[in-house]
């Protein structure tokens, strides 16, 4: 049976996230006003929150997750900037991903326009000017939350109006260096990380620290300052685990969380992959980390073991996300700077939006 949450019954299921608006340009705020965004309580969870509810099928096994240990994906469409943060949109049916296009203007940084991507072939303007990196979807899947440079702060754009909002300003008022990608829990939390890739000619306030954050409740807290170039970021199935790739480690960190959302103990999850860039988890808690030196989805089980590599026949691989009517598609965002192209691959277990 295939499993596609509605509006409806996430709504009813999960606590949502609403922020509040912000006009686009507006100058963030200072750290003692910085509570933009709130967590509402529509229903009670029990046990750890895990990613948003409905995406997986409860009480179901799971086999191998991939049809061959070595896996060639399709090329859908190329010609694009530069793809990232593709994230899958089941109520419309459709994929978002940010477009960036080279670095502009007197600080050099790099313009974004969210597409849609809508199967079988059509391509879109979403949002012009999003100032986008990665895309999550909120945990009532009525926004996307992005991790957006232009304002070096995270947003959030309604999927109704395209209109946005401000989830997280700040922090302790200074500004963030660029953030990159986000996660959001199915109470709302989200964790997003802060490299400076996108930062252009703009101050360093963060002291040269690149870091991963949570926002709670409004609220920005720091989970660490101590990866070099923290880049793609998600969580575990249960809730009970966070994943980080730092980008100039070539490492993949785990961090454990508890029921409020804190982190606790570091690991190393992952000694070395080339470039850790995007990644996405599927409903057995296997992790896909798109490489950016070698071009392929490494795909690792929840113990960290290498499973096996996809390739979408190119280098400078992105990103990855889940879709498809039953979520059982990998849609990958790969290629080269001005010839960056989307990518897809039929995989045996369901996954995560983004």
């Amino acid at each position: 049976m295939t499993w596609r949450p509605t509006t409806a019954a996430l709504a009813g299921l999960c606590l949502a996230l609403s922020t509040a608006t912000v006009p686009t340009g507006a100058a963030a705020a200072p750290a003692e006003n910085q509570r933009v965004t709130d967590v509402n309580a529509h229903a009670a969870l029990a046990g750890p929150p895990g990613t948003p509810p409905g995406v997986c099928p409860t009480g179901t096994g799971y086999g191998p997750p991939l049809p061959s240990s070595s896996l060639q994906a399709t090329k859908i469409q190329s010609g694009f900037s530069f793809l990232e943060g593709p994230v899958w949109v089941a109520d419309g049916g459709y994929l978002l991903m940010s477009d960036m296009a080279a670095g502009s203007g007197p600080y050099n940084v790099q313009p974004s326009t969210i597409r849609r991507f809508t199967p079988p072939a059509t391509f879109d303007t979403f949002i012009a000017n999003a100032g986008s990196n990665g895309l999550a979807l909120s945990a009532d899947a009525q926004q996307i939350i992005a991790a957006t440079h232009d304002q070096r702060n995270v947003s959030a754009y309604r999927l109704s109006d395209r209109s946005r909002s401000t989830v997280a300003a700040n922090y302790q008022g200074r500004a963030f260096n660029s953030p990159n990608d986000v996660a959001v829990r199915s109470d709302g939390v989200a964790y997003f990380t802060d490299p400076n890739f996108q930062r252009g000619n703009r101050s360093d306030q963060m002291n040269g620290r690149t870091s991963v954050f949570r926002v709670s409740g409004g609220q920005v807290s720091l989970v660490d300052d101590r990866l070099r170039q923290p880049n793609g970021i998600a969580l575990s199935p249960d809730g009970t685990a966070l994943y980080v790739g730092a980008y100039s480690e070539n490492k993949i960190y785990k961090y454990a969380i508890q029921p409020d959302g804190s982190t606790g103990a570091r690991s190393v999850f992952v000694n070395y992959v080339g470039g850790p860039d995007g990644v996405t988890i599927d409903c057995a808690g296997n992790v896909y980390w798109a490489s950016g030196s070698d071009g392929l989805v490494h795909v690792y089980s929840p113990a960290g073991t290498q499973l096996g590599t996809i390739r979408p026949g190119t280098s400078g691989t992105t990103n990855v996300a889940f879709g498809g009517p039953d979520r059982q598609t990998l849609y990958i965002t790969s290629g080269p700077r001005n010839d960056s192209g989307l990518y897809s691959v039929r995989l045996n277990i369901p996954g995560y939006p983004y």
